[in-house]
């Protein structure tokens, strides 16, 4: 079963599939987040939802490159997790099958083109406390204990 953090879903409350990918980018002891400045300003994972017929790395590379300006190689999937959210940008409750992949950067192309993100590269321990999805945190942690082994 794939793990859920946030809140549970609600009773009554039809929620559509939404599959996402995201990705851990490091270098060194940093990870790049994005900025989202709206509809809530939070650090987060960059990628996003996968479109109809998308492949899941495709978007991954597309989520990234639209959100950070970079480019990404050598991708494997470290982490899955769901939630149960209300998607403001799109109207819609989402029940959110998110799976995290490890990535290497590899270049930088320019700036977001995706409106209303930046991208931000920061300390492993500092990227723990900024990240707003609890998911998200779940992984790194998991990550960075995996790592210290």
């Amino acid at each position: 079963m794939i793990p859920r953090y946030d809140a549970p879903p609600r009773a009554g409350q039809a929620y559509r599939r939404r599959p996402g990918a995201y990705a851990l980018l490091l270098r060194g002891d940093q990870v790049l987040l994005t900025r989202q400045a709206a509809p809530v300003p939070e650090f987060q994972l960059p990628g996003g939802g996968v479109d109809p017929g998308e492949q899941v790395l495709t978007a991954l590379h597309r989520e990234v490159a639209e959100e950070t300006g970079w480019t990404m190689g050598a991708a494997r999937l470290i982490g899955r997790y769901r939630r149960f959210v209300f998607m403001p940008e799109y109207e819609m409750f989402a029940e959110k099958l998110c799976s995290v992949w490890l990535a290497r950067p590899v270049l930088r192309r320019g700036p977001p083109s995706e409106p209303g993100h930046s991208a931000h590269w920061m300390a492993l321990s500092q990227a723990m406390a900024a990240l707003a999805d609890p998911g998200a945190r779940a992984v790194l942690a998991r990550w960075i204990q995996a790592r210290a082994i």
